[in-house]
């Protein structure tokens, strides 16, 4: 099994201490949280997209780039890259970029996005989103896979023969499919033969499960090779301590000042108490072998092969998270590592064969350092 730390770069008070910090600190504090995730043995670090309040995540190439240049070794993926919202020659552009100055060490999860407000601000609907959502991601999967493209676009201009560069050096890069409530995103995925990654954060099991049993059926309707199939899952907070009882009294600030915050925005509350959350949601809370048997018990259900924990603090001291990280990659992850096989693909850069002459540097990520 393989396991990422994600953020979506939240901006608002701390919900224990009520500061905020600044727009500068709060990006420092994402690098600083891709350099320890490398550091413990994270597999990959994850940086999403949202174009509206309270997030700072509207450019994940620049932030990718600048941890690109930080790391060495770990995989950095979108969580998600909202191609619904974007012109899919320009992001071809700043992806493969991204992808050749990190040494093609790029993931793609893609997915429609969330939220009224930056679908306003893109001049998006309801109605056309998952139409714009997959024909972005049929113009950027022949961008990076022909050299001359020609395409009959409906939400942006025809394509004629078109030259994009740079021309990839993962060929091609791997784009998982971000799945949250919708069939939309999980037929696509399992059309094109794509990983799906189920969000997994806001409700209890039943409806991601479900969603990832009609991604397997799909998968097969299309003929693709069951064995091939690659399942990610999110989680909704992450907080792992020696003892059930320590976790949930040090988390237990952390969860009411959520709620709380659910409840003064008229967010819908799923789960009232500590304890419930604790039980019925994503969420791993709890000691170590508390952690381990919860995520047996969704991979029972969705026979996933990377699993996704929170980067931030979201709450918890500094102290407090770095040793929750810590105490999973030193007492849950092995465990996981050994009885979870890895998905059915190398992790590595997808290559196809030298990519440089010789004489040069195998990548412009060691160029650059």
């Amino acid at each position: 099994m393989k396991f990422l730390a994600i953020t979506l770069i939240v901006h608002r008070p701390d919900p224990v201490t009520g500061v905020l910090k600044s727009t500068h600190d709060r990006f420092r504090e994402v690098l600083d949280n891709a350099v320890l995730a490398e550091e413990l043995g994270f597999d990959g670090f994850g940086v999403g997209e949202r174009h509206e309040r309270p997030f700072l995540s509207s450019s994940p190439t620049v932030v990718l780039s600048h941890i690109a240049a930080l790391t060495r070794r770990i995989r950095l993926f979108t969580a998600v890259t909202t191609l619904s919202l974007l012109d899919p020659v320009r992001a071809y552009e700043d992806y493969a970029t991204l992808d050749h100055l990190s040494g093609g060490r790029l993931d793609l999860i893609i997915g429609k996005g969330n939220g009224t407000a930056q679908r306003d601000l893109f001049h998006v609907t309801p109605e056309d989103q998952w139409e714009r959502n997959a024909e972005s991601y049929e113009v950027f999967r022949r961008l990076w896979r022909q050299d001359k493209v020609t395409a009959k676009t409906r939400f942006r201009p025809e394509l004629t023969d078109a030259e994009v560069w740079p021309r990839p050096h993962q060929q091609p890069v791997r784009v998982w499919h971000g799945s949250a409530t919708s069939k939309e995103s999980v037929d696509l995925a399992a059309r094109y033969g794509d990983p799906l990654f189920s969000a997994n954060v806001t409700h209890p099991i039943e409806p991601y499960a479900e969603l990832i049993r009609h991604y397997r059926e799909r998968w097969e309707h299309y003929g693709h090779d069951p064995a091939a199939v690659a399942v990610g899952a999110g989680s909704a907070g992450l907080y792992v301590a020696r003892t059930s009882q320590e976790a949930l009294k040090d988390y237990r600030p952390v969860f009411e000042s959520s709620l709380a915050f659910q409840r003064a925005n008229g967010l819908p509350v799923v789960f009232e108490t500590l304890e419930d959350f604790a039980e019925r949601s994503s969420a791993l809370i709890g000691s170590p072998q508390q952690v381990i048997e919860k995520v047996h018990r969704y991979h029972e259900e969705f026979g996933h092969t990377v699993q996704h924990v929170q980067a931030d603090a979201s709450g918890l001291t500094d102290a407090r998270h770095r040793d929750s990280l810590e105490r999973f990659q030193s007492e849950v992850a092995p465990a996981l590592r050994t009885a979870i096989p890895d998905p059915p693909f190398a992790w590595g850069p997808v290559l196809a064969g030298p990519q440089v002459p010789a004489g040069e540097p195998a990548s412009l990520s060691a160029a650059v350092r």
